[in-house]
């Protein structure tokens, strides 16, 4: 199916590697233009490049730290200089640490807002002026743990459910303006991220790894761990034209392994 992604503008960030790199590569594969950000500015310029030359798109890569308010508007307006409009922008950002409730201290908890959730929340709002005459697509990278929390990870449990509540709100604000926005979640996709966890959840519990990941598999229909291009896809569909009437709606990424309903 041809997306008609081509020659349009796509902003993906924490773009350098995972599931970000793995969305910049299938958006340029449909033949987008991108602007790339990451904090680490030598890797993402790198991706940038090595995309750029793959599927001969414009691709540039910037370092942006989320966190930073100034830094984000500083992103914005590059991309309003290099393209004018934007038709589609991810919002993606390194997950906050593992901890139970009792152990994080309120440093923890800031950074993790900032980083998070207000980083989204400056992003649309940045990106908005962008997209509100020709429309545009927002993809939020959340998690499934807004549908079934996950042990040890509150901030991300409190915090990737927060998202989802600003979703919503704004897909029906800014549904005459023609901005569709959706959350795509991923279950066990393999990334350094996950690996990261499972690696905490080791440690935790006094197990291997492999322990934990052997465990986890049982739960998974599909009976494996997700990879990042399997995600890339899913939300490829939902930033380009061919998604025209779905909105506000969360997509599971997963396997099957979120039982509920």
């Amino acid at each position: 199916m041809d997306l008609r992604l081509k020659g349009k503008k796509a902003v993906v960030t924490a773009s350098s590697k995972g599931l970000g790199r793995a969305i910049a590569e299938q958006l340029a594969a449909e033949g987008a233009s991108l602007l790339l950000c990451s904090r680490d500015e030598q890797a993402i310029c790198d991706v940038a490049a090595q995309l750029a030359q793959k599927y001969g798109v414009e691709a540039a890569g910037m370092g942006v730290d989320l966190s930073s308010p100034e830094q984000i508007t500083w992103l914005v307006q590059q991309a309003q200089d290099r393209f004018g409009q934007v038709d589609a922008l991810v919002c993606n950002a390194g997950g906050p640490p593992g901890g139970s409730f009792l152990s994080l201290d309120e440093e923890a908890w800031l950074h993790a807002i900032q980083l998070n959730l207000m980083s989204v929340v400056r992003l649309v709002k940045g990106f908005h002026p962008l997209m509100k005459e020709q429309g545009g697509r927002i993809v939020t990278i959340a998690s499934s743990s807004v549908k079934i929390p996950i042990p040890g990870l509150v901030l991300s449990n409190t915090l990737r459910t927060g998202l989802i509540g600003l979703m919503k709100t704004l897909s029906i604000e800014w549904g005459p303006d023609g901005i569709l926005l959706n959350t795509v979640c991923p279950g066990r996709i393999m990334t350094d991220r996950l690996i990261e966890l499972d690696s905490f959840n080791a440690s935790r519990q006094g197990k291997t790894v492999e322990d934990i990941q052997e465990n986890m598999i049982k739960d998974i229909p599909l009976g494996r761990y997700g990879e990042p291009e399997e995600l890339a896809s899913m939300a490829a569909y939902l930033l380009s034209p061919r998604n025209s009437y779905m909105t506000g709606s969360v997509f599971y990424v997963d396997g099957g392994m979120v039982k509920a309903i």
